[in-house]
Parts: structure tokens; sequence; C-alpha cells
């Protein structure tokens, strides 16, 4: 009978790797109650949550937005749906009350004089990143190529007070993810140097992408970090090719002038909201620590005037938080500590929305024993090849995580494996950081790092693998029971040094 129900679990469940039927169904991990939630698990269910998530209604889910506030939304009736505890503020939401500034374009005016002609730029052709009002008469420009520390070096406040300084803008989406942020870490410390010189203007020449924002972008305000938000000094970025050449034009002699007027940026108050559900464990002890699963629900919005729905960033992480929660919900016999299912916003803008959790926990952070965040998980056409029946898990070996999901894979057919050039590099840019930074062992779970259409308007939900992605989420809800019924909790990897902040952090927690 063993053998029979391992083969007949396998057939349900799509699972090819499980070859030895037998030793595979008497796996204390895969009870017939555990079996039978990761059956429940289902692709068609996927994709109809993702075809509402990443559908043109909600606008790319911008951060803020109504598409946004409309996700979240659904996410809580789906979590209301699998009878999740709702421990927010405000039912399953934990709210940030911050402010979002719009540019206000009443009287704008940006004007650049080579000399030889006068050309009035609209602002669709630029974007800007200002905290105040910005006035500026007809002033002298400074080139300075951003890539020479001997071309800063050489200047001072005297040289670059009240001046505009002009910088091409590194194209860092065309760079390999390790160069552009070698290459990113050079440009924020150029910046900060620049910052010191205190010049009237820093103009950014955009040479990558033809459209500005006209100031619909915004700028979040966190007032807990509010001087965070924004450069000191002053920046607009330019994209109108006639005035990138008339600029160029002035680097042979020129003496090009800049004259800019932009009213003071307009606030208004905003709600940004994770969406927090918690399955209650059954041991008496145990409940009262927790396993968290989760993933951002934001994506870029509009850009453009062009939709990016973003279906598998993160879209597929989305659903596969609400798959799971439905699924282990189910079960008749609790786990013994409790799981956390959460969607963060903010995550494209700089993991706002788990930074904030993680400076707000709703549940004890030095009872939270581990967290698995899933990003990108439904794409399986790797620009490193297809991804088939596999998954890599970002700093694989920086603590016992990556074991139990290894060993949850073997079960279910799924290979997590390390991904050398990608897991450690990837293991500070998503969500799992923030908790990481408190102490938790704290990982992010993908599929596809890179593949077509990442960050660009074709990210649709019909490009999902959702078979795969049902694979997947079995091989996550296996794993994350794992931890969630063992007594002893995961560990960092102390011998590896890259995990130093994380075991101090820790200690710290424990300490209190």
């Amino acid at each position: 009978m063993q053998r029979l129900f391992a083969y007949a679990f396998a057939a349900v469940i799509g699972i090819a790797g499980i070859h030895a039927g037998a030793s595979a169904a008497a796996d204390p991990h895969l009870t017939p109650d555990t079996s039978a939630a990761l059956e429940r698990i289902s692709e068609h269910s996927l994709r109809g949550h993702l075809s509402f998530i990443a559908s043109d209604l909600l606008e790319g889910r911008g951060t803020p937005s109504r598409g946004q506030d409309l996700a979240a939304e659904y996410i809580a009736a789906q979590f209301r749906r699998a009878g999740l505890e709702a421990v927010g503020d405000d039912g399953y939401f934990q709210t940030a009350n911050w402010a979002f500034a719009e540019t206000n374009l009443k009287d704008f005016s940006f004007r650049i004089d080579s000399g030889k002609e006068q050309l009035d730029i609209p602002a669709s052709e630029l974007s800007f990143s200002l905290a105040q009002a910005l006035a500026l008469a007809p002033s002298a420009i400074v080139n300075i190529d951003a890539s020479d520390a001997a071309a800063l070096n050489a200047h001072s406040t005297a040289t670059l007070a009240g001046k505009v300084v002009v910088i091409n803008l590194p194209d860092f989406e065309a760079m390999p993810p390790e160069q552009a942020r070698t290459a990113y870490g050079g440009w924020q410390f150029f910046n900060a140097q620049l910052a010191k010189l205190r010049p009237a203007l820093v103009l950014l020449v955009d040479r990558a992408h033809p459209k500005g924002n006209a100031g619909g972008k915004g700028r979040l305000i966190d007032p807990e970090n509010s001087g965070e938000a924004v450069s000191p000094i002053p920046r607009i970025t330019l994209h109108s090719v006639p005035a990138i050449r008339a600029l160029d034009a002035s680097r042979t002699g020129g003496r090009a002038r800049v004259s800019v007027n932009v009213a003071a940026p307009v606030e208004r108050a905003v709600k940004l909201r994770n969406v927090i559900g918690v399955l209650r464990g059954s041991d008496p002890e145990l409940k009262n620590t927790y396993v968290m699963v989760t993933a951002h629900y934001d994506h870029l919005g509009i850009k453009d005037g062009v939709i990016h729905n973003g279906a598998n960033d993160d879209g597929s992480g989305t659903v596969s938080v609400m798959e799971i929660a439905s699924a282990l919900s189910g079960m008749k016999q609790r786990p013994a500590r409790s799981i956390v299912f959460m969607t963060v916003f903010g995550e494209e803008l700089g993991l706002f929305g788990s930074r904030y959790y993680g400076r707000h926990p709703i549940l004890p952070i030095r009872q939270t024993v581990a967290n698995v965040n899933l990003e990108q998980v439904g794409r399986t056409d790797s620009s490193e090849g297809p991804q088939l029946n596999n998954a890599s898990m970002t700093g694989f070996d920086f603590s016992d995580v990556g074991t139990v999901f290894r060993k949850a894979g073997k079960l279910t057919g799924i290979d997590v494996y390390k991904n050398e050039a990608n897991s450690d590099l990837y293991f500070g840019l998503s969500d799992n950081q923030a908790l990481a930074d408190q102490g938790v062992p704290a990982h992010t779970l993908c599929v596809a790092f890179q593949y077509p259409d990442y960050h660009a308007p074709g990210d649709h939900w019909q490009k999902v693998d959702y078979a795969n992605m049902a694979k997947v989420n079995r091989m996550v809800a296996l794993g994350v029971l794992m931890i969630a019924n063992d007594p002893v909790a995961p560990k960092w990897n102390t011998a590896n040094p890259l995990t130093r902040p994380y075991v101090e952090a820790w200690k710290r927690q424990s300490s209190q």
C-alpha cells in the first residue's frame, strides 16, 4: 500500500523526481495529511490568481497606486478565505502612514542656451528628483566624467558652487548583474562626493531611455527616514535627444547655460499596506514561534505611458504565497510552529515594505525562526537557459534553511541548489534582507534571476509556466512545514564570514 500510495501521489502532483516510491512515502515528512495539502496546490488556481494580479486593471501595482490597493484587498480576501488569523493594525493590513511628493509643474520652465540656439525642454522629456522649489537663472555648465575620479578631485566648492554639473548617467540595466552592482556602488560614492561641492543642479544625461516621466513618478517620504529619500542637491534627468545633442556640442568650446524654474513639490498623505495572515500552530509552546513566507506584491506601475504588469516580478511570488496559505490551512493537523504569510509593498523602490516590517514587527523578531521569500518563481525561460524542476536559494549556505529546502526538493522532484554566479550576489537585493538584518535566517527562492521582459512591459501572466510553478510551490510548502514541525530552529552558518552581521544581529535579539 505504501508503494501504491507513493506512485499515485507522484502521478497526481506531477513529481518526476520521486524514484523510490516506498521510501518517499515512508518519509516522516510526507504524511498523508501533508501529501493531501501539497495536492491542493493547483496550477489552475495559480493561473486564475495571477491573471487578475497581473491584469491591466491593476496598472502595474506601482507604489502608491489604486492598482496596488486593489491587489492588497484581493490578497486579504484570499487570506480571509483560507481562514488565516488577522494580526495587523487593520485586519490583515499593517499600515504605513507616509507621504507622497509629486512635482508641481505650474509655471515650469527648462531652457538650454547653447550660444547658437535656445531650446525649451518640455517636462515630458525630463525626470525630477527635487526636495524643494528650484529657481535657477542662466547658469554655466561643467561637464564631469563620473568614471574619472581625478576629474572630480580637480574641482572644489569654488569651481562648482552655483553651477550646473552635467554627467552622463550610466546604463546599469545593460550591465551584467555583478558589474552593475560594482558600478552602482562607485556611482553612489561619486554622488556623495559631488554633493559636498554644492553645485546648484546636477543634470543627468540619460542616453538609454528617450522619455522622461514629466514629474509623474514622484517620491515616497518615509517620516522615519525623511532624509534618505532624495539627494540634498537638486537633480534633473534629461532624455531629450535635441537637448543632449546641444550639450554635446558645447563640450567643444561652446558656452551653454541652463535656466530652470520648478515649483515646490506637492505632498499628499498615502497609506501603504503590508498584508499579513497567520496559520496558528498547534504545539502549546512552539505555536508562539514563527516561520515566514513572503513576497512583494508591487511592481513598476506605468512607465512611459505603458503598463508594466510584473507577472513574474513578483506577481508569481504573490500568488504563490496565497496558494500555499490556502493549501496548508486545510490540513487536519496544524504544524507545530505558526506560519506567517505576508506580502509587502514597495520592494521595487528599495525594499520599503519589508524594511518597514523589520522596524515595526507585528510578531516578535526573536521568536521568528526563518523566512523564505519568493521572487520570480513563475518564468522558466531564464537567460541562463530553461529552468525546469529547479530553484535557487540566495545565500544558500548562509544558514540551515538551504539544507532543509534541498531535502524538501528531493522529496518533491525539485532540485534546490546554489547558483554560483547569483546566489550570494542577490542575497541583499530582495525582501529577505530586511529580516536577515534583524538576525532571522532569511533567504529568497528564485527560479529565473534574469529572463526576457524583466522589468519590461512584456512580463505578462500568459508567459508563466504554471505547471512548474505549482511544483515549486509544493516544494516550498513542504520545506516550510519541515521547519515549522522541527523543534530545533534553523541557525546561521557561523563558519561563513559573510554571515557575521546577521549572526551578531541574532545575538542581539536573543539577549533582549
